[in-house]
């Protein structure tokens, strides 16, 4: 079957910044691709910049954006331009016939009305191969263009060879080394005029072949109407990256290429095979191909056929894999459970990229865009780690080292925001994280006692008995902060008194992203422990029908201002229920852990059908990563991985009409 014609890639691109639904980009790149591209249609969105309904072009970037909140790195765009060539978008951008328009997982095309031009691209692990065909009468270009930071440029023309790399970096990073990213690009001989080739920075254009400085383009102009050109990546130097154009040029032509790269689009998605309704099929599909972008590649197989990266907090090239642009504190939820049923190899090396970082530089990853940004809170590749090691996918010395950064960051301090738990020296004193020395400290709190029981897990299947049981105790300080008068997890200060002022609807402050209600059931590692809170089963039973039935109202709370995030929780109208964000993606489901399945059968199927579809404005928030569509997944199957780190799924009925998995079947789960 051809599972790419259910695939949508503009799903959830239909978004803003005050309110998103899914905050994602059409991204062309095979599966956890290197090098990955987007059409950009209107840059001075910053961050957004693409939009399905706008009528402009002003190129394809080839991005690493893994969220608009993060900002883009090591990006350039390339761009068709005719008669005059320009460098700002707003005097070089085209419009476009919509109808010529073809964006899938693994082609893009584009006729744009100015150049008169049509271009297409099919991509490789480091890069793409790209064709462009002309109709117009003047001088025809090919442009090289900016993002951010600084460029340089130097066209060969002996090789047919443009050569470019840029330190562009968006969101500046925490760790010591900067970044460069190194291209290639190779035309057919004869195939760029180097005489009328144009550099261009802020004083203007002129004759040249080389260039470098911020704000800096090149505009190659052309000998043919017609040209096919590769062009590959690299993060280590131009040789690294001409030997990666190498490796991805295995291929007769564009069309061979295309042709490959639907067969790998199409073995990724069909590893769950579906029947179901024409909506949902194209909802799911469409998720699946989202599940399989990130995390990107960031490692790259040198001249002897060895594993090599550059590693920014080391600031030099190491042997080994390595991967990127990652959120944890998102991606852990779903991403790596559902990879642990579907995607075993890649997880495994997905995670020693990751522990590699920690053996590079000290600390294991929290949040990573090449480089380490401080973003979301706490150390959640634990529970990465834990459900990789409860699932037999990593073991050994791996797992050994993994579990080394693991404690490192459970009770050592950092220094650098970046890396480690924030508050890690109090809770490891006094089992809880306090309200009045650190802000989101019942996340933090939480946060800490679910990542000791996924320390607890690794250290049980190590054999360190002492250290499991110590881990596993600690697991139980939510109960520090829980407070019996209100039913809530609650923010107490360091004299050990609940934070004053409280309501369950106002958001931040004490909370991340959220306000208690959805806060508070975040004890996915001890759910029958967070009953005995509410008085047994029937207690926590209650306080989910008061979840559910209480309308979605909020205050801005710590916050000051209303952030996305509540506008889209507004919009879903599920009670108190903000599946919009990650927060309350395990609560619909805590129900059939208590043995009421059909409540979690309810409200399931009426967040699918009101929050999710195929369609460009197909998320109820932001998608993070493949976070949000891997949600999606699981509820289509009728099972859902209520606490990472423990090998087991809660079960519920499923919205396909038959499932199948490559390699097994939903029982065997």
């Amino acid at each position: 079957m051809d599972y790419l014609k259910y695939v949508n890639i503009k799903q959830g691109t239909k978004s803003l910044k005050r309110f998103s639904k899914g905050n994602t980009l059409p991204l062309v790149q095979r599966p956890f691709g290197f090098a990955a591209f987007a059409p950009q249609t209107e840059s001075n969105r910053g961050t957004w910049f693409y939009h399905p309904e706008d009528r402009s072009f002003e190129g394809v970037r080839l991005t690493h954006q893994p969220s608009p909140w993060i900002w883009d790195h090591g990006a350039i765009v390339i761009q068709p331009q005719s008669e005059e060539p320009y460098l700002e978008a707003d005097s070089r951008w085209s419009g476009f016939e919509p109808e010529k328009t073809v964006l899938m997982p693994h082609y893009m095309r584009y006729y744009l009305t100015r150049p008169k031009a049509a271009f297409e691209l099919t991509p490789t692990v480091y890069g793409a191969w790209a064709r462009v065909n002309y109709e117009s009468d003047f001088d025809c270009y090919l442009s090289v263009l900016p993002v951010d930071g600084g460029y340089g440029y130097k066209y060969d023309s002996e090789k047919g060879r443009l050569y470019c790399c840029t330190d562009c970096n968006e969101l500046k990073g925490y760790d010591k080394g900067t970044a460069i990213t190194y291209f290639v690009f190779e035309f057919e001989k004869d195939a760029v005029n180097a005489e009328k080739t144009l550099v261009e920075d802020g004083s203007g254009k002129k004759p040249g072949t080389a260039i470098e400085g911020e704000k800096t383009g090149i505009h190659l102009c052309l000998n043919k109407k017609n040209i096919t050109f590769r062009l590959a990546s690299s993060y280590i130097s131009y040789e690294q990256a001409e030997i990666n154009l190498e490796n991805d040029s295995k291929y007769e032509d564009f069309d061979a290429l295309k042709k490959e790269n639907e067969k790998i689009w199409n073995s990724y998605l069909s590893r769950i095979k579906i029947k179901a309704d024409e909506d949902t099929m194209k909802t799911f599909y469409s998720c699946m191909y989202r599940v399989f972008l990130y995390p990107h590649k960031a490692y790259e197989i040198d001249k002897n056929g060895n594993a090599v990266h550059y590693s920014p907090s080391a600031d030099e090239v190491k042997n080994g894999v390595r991967y990127t642009d990652n959120g944890f504190w998102d991606t852990y939820r779903t991403v790596y459970p559902l990879y642990s049923i579907i995607a075993k190899e890649e997880y495994k090396e997905i995670l020693e990229g990751f522990i590699a970082d920690y053996v590079d530089g000290g600390w294991l990853p929290c949040w990573t865009a090449m480089d380490a940004k401080k973003c979301m809170p706490s150390t959640m590749i634990d529970a990465v780690i834990a459900d990789a090691a409860v699932k037999g996918i990593i073991s050994g010395e791996l797992l050994k080292t993994a579990f080394s950064g693991m404690e490192k960051h459970a009770s050592t301090p950092s220094e650098n925001p970046a890396y480690g738990r924030e508050g890690c020296g109090y809770y490891t004193q006094i089992g809880y994280v306090p309200s009045d020395k650190h802000r989101e400290s019942v996340n933090l709190t939480l946060d800490a006692a679910y990542c000791d029981y996924c320390l607890g897990v690794v250290a049980e299947i190590l054999g360190e008995k002492e250290k499991s049981e110590k881990y596993f105790n600690r697991a139980k300080n939510y109960k520090n902060i829980f407070d019996k008068e209100t039913g809530f997890m609650r923010g107490k200060r360091l004299d050990e008194s609940f934070e004053p002022d409280f309501d369950p609807i106002k958001w931040g402050k004490d909370y991340t992203e959220a306000a208690a209600w959805q806060t508070t059931f975040a004890v996915q590692h001890d759910l029958d422990g967070l009953a005995e809170l509410y008085g047994g089963r029937q207690g926590l039973l209650n306080k989910l029908d008061e979840f559910f039935n209480t309308p979605p109202a909020y205050r801005v709370g710590g916050y000051k201002v209303e952030i996305h995030e509540m506008t889209e929780f507004m919009a879903g109208a599920w009670g108190q229920c903000a599946i919009s964000n990650q927060p309350s993606f395990h609560i619909p489901f805590i129900y059939a852990y208590l043995g009421e399945t059909e409540k979690t059968n309810y409200w399931v199927k009426k967040i699918c059908s009101e929050g999710f579809s195929w369609k460009d404005d197909g998320f109820p928030g932001d998608e993070d990563n493949g976070t949000t569509a891997a949600w999606y997944i699981f509820a289509v199957l009728g099972m859902y991985p209520i606490c990472p780190g423990k090998n087991e799924y809660i079960k519920f009925h499923a919205l396909a009409e038959e499932i199948e998995f490559e390699g097994g079947d939903r029982d065997g789960y």
